[in-house]
């Protein structure tokens, strides 16, 4: 069983950051679809551009680096390995931290979904940042709970964008509304999801 969540785990990441890297950096580059959906004019559009380009680099970043962190069976191979691969993990979330709150404050939905992702954003770089303080202490168990949660809030993105083609697309729900549901949800089913793995004891 922790086999097939490993595997999971690492099929569901590939197909994310490859749908994610086609999505903004090959087919809408200028992320003109994006903009089109929200509900206030960017009084700097080219600053957000390149925010929300550095933000989603960075993202995939963690999401690359991530599996390689908290499953058991590849940090087990290497320690050293493991180390500089948690370092590059960290340093995309903490250099991620400033991207992501810029965003947060021109997201769709108005101040109900910026508040949502500041929520998520200080989560995403809470819980990275006590990963990082339990190993520096050499509390094993500790970083590997509080990592996996970072992991799955990593996931965030993902999970707005399920919820939003459910409520917008299926349900008929306008599109802000749907999406500041979908921004307060993504992290809430995060953490519960990650709170299942940490007591099933998947990856520790």
């Amino acid at each position: 069983m922790k086999k097939f969540y490993a595997v999971s785990i690492l099929f569901i990441t590939t197909m994310w950051v490859l749908h994610t890297w086609s999505k903004n950096f090959i087919v809408d580059p200028n992320f003109t679809t994006f903009l089109a959906k929200k509900d206030q004019i960017l009084a700097n559009e080219s600053l957000w551009v390149i925010m929300i380009q550095i933000h989603i680099i960075l993202a995939i970043i963690s999401l690359l680096t991530g599996p390689l962190g908290i499953i058991k069976p590849i940090r087990k191979r290497s320690r050293r390995f493991h180390r500089w691969n948690g370092r590059l993990y960290v340093l995309s979330i903490v250099l991620n931290f400033i991207p992501g709150i810029y965003v947060s404050f021109f997201a769709s939905g108005g101040w109900p979904s910026t508040i949502g992702f500041l929520v998520l954003n200080i989560l995403w770089f809470g819980t990275t940042f006590l990963g990082y303080l339990s190993i520096k202490k050499k509390n094993v168990i500790l970083h590997s709970q509080w990592m996996t949660r970072s992991f799955f809030l990593c996931f965030a993105n993902m999970t707005i964008y399920v919820i939003v083609a459910i409520t917008h697309s299926a349900m008929n729900l306008s599109y802000g509304i749907s999406y500041t549901i979908a921004v307060w949800l993504c992290w809430m089913l995060n953490l519960g999801i990650a709170e299942f793995v940490i007591r099933k004891k998947v990856f520790l």
